[in-house]
């Protein structure tokens, strides 16, 4: 296949709806209750090597709802050959679940055959983006399909960096047809810690591309923000997601909750708030931020990095 059909696929690509990250905890709850959630999102390492009772769960819950895969390891930007092995296994466990799509982001995670299990920036310019389209054609070859991907939150800008993000990624869209997955909590992260203006990144890119949409929580530490996928979601990430649904005439929304992980009700619950900000801006106080957080404590995997948070006054 060539980006025109895989530019097309993407184009055809379903709105499966609201959908929720499938994690461990609640496997047991989904299984019995079987809750009305539109699709489930799975961390595609999470199974491509596990066998036993996680890969039965997930073949059960594949057979009742769409799966989407969303992978940590592909490592799009690194410098190191293509992980042919990798791509072997994901292609596998895609053969076992059908998923509707599969996506990664653009980040690196690792350099002579090492893996730092974490989605390390890129800098953004003519010459990664050239090496960066060259791989992604690579990988939607072994694979047989389009890959999705997510633009990653980010704490500093490269002085090397000659591209904006959001047109970086519109490049790579019309250089090798792969599709986007808008993180609309992202977005808001890295507009803060880089000082952008998150509602004009959005703006930016090109709309009929993006097949999904994440939300999600974070850590305000005062002076930056962490991605940290482990509270409700906040009314400015709820407003930015009101302009891109409307910006994208509607695509498939996912919640993500990684760490302080709620019961299956609660974490349902803040997900379908995501209604009430499809068409309009429900009217909300903005909240006190430092009654938010004073008493915050970053959560994993971050808090090990982080000894003592200085909060603005």
């Amino acid at each position: 296949m060539n980006s025109d059909n895989y530019r097309d696929t993407i184009l055809g690509l379903p709105n499966p709806g609201l959908g929720l990250g499938l994690r461990s905890k609640h496997f047991n709850y989904i299984l019995e209750h079987n809750p009305p959630v539109d699709w489930f999102e799975v961390i595609s390492e999470n199974f491509m090597d596990s066998g036993g009772r996680p890969r039965n769960v997930l073949k059960k819950i594949a057979e009742r709802y769409p799966i989407v895969m969303h992978g940590v390891s592909l490592s799009i930007g690194s410098t190191d050959p293509v992980n042919k092995e990798y791509l072997e296994k994901l292609k596998r466990l895609a053969g076992e679940i059908n998923p509707l799509w599969i996506s990664d982001h653009l980040c690196w995670t690792g350099v002579n055959s090492l893996n730092t299990h974490d989605l390390l920036p890129v800098a953004l310019n003519e010459e990664s983006l050239a090496h960066i389209c060259r791989r992604v054609n690579e990988v939607q070859d072994f694979m047989g399909r389009p890959i999705v991907f997510e633009n990653p939150s980010t704490y500093l800008t490269f002085r090397q960096s000659t591209i904006n993000e959001w047109d970086f990624l519109r490049y790579m869209t019309e250089e090798t047809g792969c599709g986007l997955l808008l993180d609309v909590n992202n977005v808001y992260v890295s507009g803060f810690n880089n000082d952008f203006d998150p509602a004009f990144y959005i703006n930016q890119l090109p709309h009929d591309r993006i097949v999904q949409m994440h939300i999600a929580g974070h850590q305000h530490c005062g002076e930056y923000i962490i991605d940290t996928h482990d509270r409700k979601v906040v009314p400015d990430v709820w407003q930015l997601y009101n302009l891109a649904w409307k910006l994208t005439g509607g695509v498939a929304t996912l919640l993500e909750w990684d760490s302080n992980i709620p019961d299956f009700e609660e974490y349902h619950t803040e997900l379908l708030k995501a209604r009430q900000y499809m068409q309009h801006l429900p009217g909300k106080p903005e909240p006190d931020i430092d009654s938010v957080y004073k008493d915050a404590v970053v959560s994993n995997p971050v808090d090990f990095l982080i000894n003592d948070i200085q909060w603005a006054s």
